[in-house]
Order: structure tokens, then C-alpha cells, then sequence
């Protein structure tokens, strides 16, 4: 199958600094796939290249199927871009924002007011149709931009930190609207800084990490490596003596739900092997897992992981910067 994103040994670097080098991802239509790394290693900078808004130095660019350097309109014109900020128009509602993105995808007079009503209501933003748009809160403006990156029912969607400002029913109300978009062969990539988020919505992940992109291989040995579980037990004594016959150490900690251990295993083999041991000796667990989600801990092991001394990158390019790509 074709991929709906693909990009090859992407670079790209702002007065003679590197800020993404030799990036490579694949996203079919379908997939939601994950962007994630630390501040500064480039994110930004590469989602603009797929969103053919900058022009890489070297490596190639295809949305949809389409050159995004050689065929920007038609590349432009197959993807839905999110930005991490909506840059609204100030004097336009919220109803003639959605609208005027509308004429600029061809359409107008009564498909226009049709996909503007169907935004509205996707978005739940049809109470405030008529409020301009710079009085939106945060949250609210996250929604009007995801509105109108699907006003022409794209086929790709770049989405960079979609959840910022969004509260927990509005999150999910996303997170459901992502997996049916992708139901029905859209192909997503999203960075955010929302780990557990990412971890129920995407399939796949591409780590970048000082502009470059980790090996899939080792993105995927970092994701089952989960090396900190939780354990919470009917008898706490009972888990202290069981785990102390065991020599493992454990930390005790308190949550919203009640007293809990933590310990240190090496791999999930490790950690089942612990579960049936304990419950073998009868102490009663009723809360075993993780104590962080997988990709967090997966973040926490590829970022810190030994590398040569990096050049600073920047994550964003100047505004003032000429080579945007027209």
C-alpha cells in the first residue's frame, strides 16, 4: 500500500544549524501515528515540511501521493493542517472563519453553508457561531482550527499538540473523532506533550530526538521495555513480606486510589513471572501494571539515552525566515 506520508532523509537546519537531519517516517492511510520527542529536537520543523509550508535543504516529501517540493497545490490540497496555534482572523466569527476556508477549498453558497453546519456540529462549536473568534478561549480555538483542517475532508492530517487547552470531555470527544477519521482511511500524524493521550489513539510511533529519527527497532524495544509496575494488594503486610522474601525492593506510595508499591523488573517476562509467583504464595492482588504509561516510560529511555554531544536545534523556524516554500 501506498503511504499517505512519507517522508525520506528530511533535513533541514536555520543559519547553518541543524534542525531536522535525515528524518525519516511512513504513515498508510488508516494509521494514526505518533510524533514525539523532547523540546527542541525538531518536531515543529518537520511537521511544517509535511505540511509544505518550509522547504526541506535535501530528502523528499510525499502527502497523499503527491511531491509536497514539486506539487505543493496538489499535496496541499490532499492534507488537513492543525497548528499548535490558530492564527484567526480577529474581526471574523466563529461561522465565517469556517467559511472563508471553505472558499478557499472551492466551495461556496449553499456547500459551503452545508459543510460550515456540519463543522460547527463536529467541532461543538454551534454555540458560539457567531462570536468572533479572538475571544475564543484556548480550548475553544483548538477546535475551531480542527474544524477547518477537515472542511475539505482531507486524506492526510498533520495535527501538532490537537489537545492543548481541551478538557477531559472534550479530549475524548477528539480522541473519538481521530479514531473514526482514521476508520475511514485517513491518515493521521500528531505530536503532543500528552503521552497517555497519544497512547490510546495511535498505532505506531516515530520518536525524533535531536532532528533525527530513532530506528523503529529500537523505538520498539524501548515501548516494551516498562521497567517501573505498580502492585496494590487486599493485605499490604502480606505484599511487604512476599516481596521482601524476594529481595526486591519496593516503594510505597498513595494515589487518589489508595496506597500502592512500585518496583523495578526488567522486562514483561520479569514482571508476569513476579504476578504468578505472588499470587502463587496467596497474596490477594487487585491492581498490577505499569506505573507509567509505555510510551512515557519509552519517551524517558530514548531521550536520555547516551549520544554524541548534540548541535542545539531549534524546534521552530524564525518568522521572519525567506524560504518558506511558496
Amino acid at each position: 500500500m501506498e503511504a499517505a506520508i512519507e517522508a525520506v532523509g528530511l533535513s533541514r537546519s536555520f543559519a547553518g544549524v541543524p534542525a531536522v537531519r535525515d528524518a525519516n517516517l511512513r504513515v498508510a492511510p488508516g494509521e494514526i501515528t505518533a510524533l514525539v520527542g523532547p523540546n527542541g529536537s525538531g518536531k515543529t520543523t518537520l511537521m511544517l515540511m509535511l505540511a509544505t509550508l518550509l522547504r526541506p535543504d535535501s530528502g523528499a516529501v510525499r502527502i497523499g501521493g503527491h511531491d509536497a517540493v514539486t506539487d505543493a497545490r496538489a499535496a496541499r490540497a490532499a492534507l488537513g493542517w492543525m497548528p499548535d496555534t490558530l492564527g484567526a482572523w480577529p474581526t471574523l466569527t466563529v461561522r465565517e472563519t469556517i467559511l472563508a476556508v471553505c472558499g478557499m477549498y472551492g466551495l461556496s453558497g449553499a456547500a459551503a453553508a452545508a459543510r460550515t453546519g456540519e463543522m460547527l456540529a463536529l467541532a461543538g462549536l454551534e454555540a458560539l457561531a457567531d462570536q468572533r473568534s479572538n475571544t475564543l478561549s484556548r480550548g475553544q480555538k483548538q477546535r475551531l482550527s480542527l474544524a477547518r483542517a477537515l472542511v475539505h475532508g482531507p486524506r492526510v492530517l498533520l495535527l501538532d499538540e490537537p489537545a492543548s487547552g481541551l478538557d477531559p470531555e472534550a479530549r475524548l470527544t477528539q480522541r473519538r473523532m481521530l479514531a473514526d477519521l482514521a476508520a475511514r482511511g485517513v491518515a493521521v500524524l500528531v505530536t503532543s506533550h500528552v503521552l497517555d493521550e497519544l497512547e490510546e489513539v495511535a498505532a505506531n510511533v516515530v520518536f525524533l530526538r535531536d532532528g533525527r529519527t530513532e530506528a523503529q527497532e529500537d523505538v520498539d524495544a524501548a515501548l516494551r521495555q516498562s521497567t517501573q509496575w505498580r502492585l496494590r494488594a487486599l493485605d499490604e503486610a502480606a505484599l511487604d513480606a512476599a516481596l521482601g522474601r524476594r529481595g526486591i525492593p519496593a516503594t510505597r506510595r498513595t494515589s487518589i486510589g489508595g496506597a500502592f508499591h512500585t518496583v523495578e523488573v526488567a522486562n514483561d517476562d520479569e514482571a508476569a513471572a513476579l504476578l504468578a509467583a505472588l499470587v502463587a504464595e496467596g497474596v490477594r492482588i487487585v491492581d498490577f501494571g505499569p506505573a507509567a504509561g509505555a510510551l512515557e516510560q519509552a519517551f524517558v529511555q530514548l531521550a536520555h539515552r547516551a549520544v554524541d554531544p548534540p548541535t542545539p536545534a531549534p524546534d521552530t523556524p524564525t518568522p521572519a525566515n525567506p524560504e518558506v516554500a511558496p
